[in-house]
């Protein structure tokens, strides 16, 4: 028996076949599970790229939590929250949403200091005095917001570094564009923080703070990661959630462990704890007509 045989119909479907794409081509092939390491290799690849390309060489990250915003916006969110709870004084989630509103307010100056504190480091590096220290933030609201507001608001490039979420996060709107990058990967984001970090500065937060805050304490303690400035903004309040000298008195760390960070209270003491960590070490931040900042930075693998 003669089985019918269209040759034009079959080669339509073979040039409309993904097998017949190019592997670079094939969408579903590059998110499926074993190329899950080219991805991973991809977004390294990618972020060293677009940096060389910018010459980002130094950066101070900023950490914080995405609930602290600034002062108006905590006030009107407070004053909502009361007016709903004078509607219904015996319920009890708007009792607590209301405490909540009123907390907010009070944080929101963590809003303000982060934006200070961006503002004065950029306004530093842009007198030629530094080094150009990009301001660099994980691009979403809150803290990071505030801190590429305050580089922005002095004329200076900032740095978002975003990451994709179950609940959609957008960049906030005050990063350089060309300078704000995407990730998949929470580790890979994290090693980009890191890479060409000079100092640390980390704001009240959330699980995602915490996380990004030990792990480069974890890094600089074990040597896998150059020492560079770690500051703590808002001593009372990492001092109410962490007490550190109780793993000092179990012997989990080391007394000297404690010196691997400092507290700081306002945008000019957070600035000068990160010029006096490199005096100390005879690397001038401001006023040396040579800056150490060119060498490859921090991490050693």
């Amino acid at each position: 028996m003669t089985i019918k045989f269209d040759a034009a119909d079959n080669r339509k479907k073979i040039l409309a076949s993904p097998t017949y794409s190019m592997a670079e081509d094939d969408a579903e092939f590059i998110k499926s599970g074993p190329l899950r390491p080219v991805r991973v290799a991809m977004e390294l690849m990618k972020a060293e790229s677009v940096q060389q390309q910018e010459k980002i060489v130094a950066t101070i990250v900023v950490f914080g939590g995405t609930r602290i915003v600034e002062r108006a916006r905590a006030e009107l969110l407070a004053l909502e929250a009361k007016e709903a709870l004078a509607r219904s004084p015996g319920n009890p989630q708007l009792q607590a949403t209301a405490m909540l509103a009123e907390g907010r307010v009070q944080r929101s100056r963590y809003y303000d200091d982060a934006r200070d504190f961006a503002r004065i480091v950029t306004e530093a590096c842009a007198c030629g005095t530094c080094p150009e220290f990009v301001i660099t933030t994980g691009g979403g609201p809150g803290v990071m917001e505030a801190a590429n507001r305050g580089a922005r608001d002095a004329g200076g490039r900032t740095m978002g570094l975003n990451i994709t979420l179950p609940t959609e996060q957008e960049p906030n709107p005050y990063i350089t564009p060309e300078l704000c990058l995407q990730f998949h990967y929470f580790a890979v984001r994290k090693i980009n923080f890191l890479v060409r970090a000079r100092a640390l500065v980390a704001f009240p937060g959330g699980y995602g703070t915490l996380d990004e805050l030990f792990e480069t304490l974890t890094l600089i303690q074990t040597g896998v990661m150059e020492r560079v400035p770690v500051v703590l903004f808002g001593s009372a309040w990492w001092k109410r959630l962490i007490n550190f000298e109780v793993l000092v008195e179990e012997g989990m760390i080391a007394p000297q462990d404690l010196g691997l960070f400092t507290y700081a209270d306002s945008a000019k003491e957070a600035w000068e704890a990160i010029r006096s960590f490199y005096a100390a070490r005879g690397m001038a931040v401001e006023g040396s007509p040579l800056h150490p900042w060119t060498r490859r930075p921090t991490t050693a693998h």
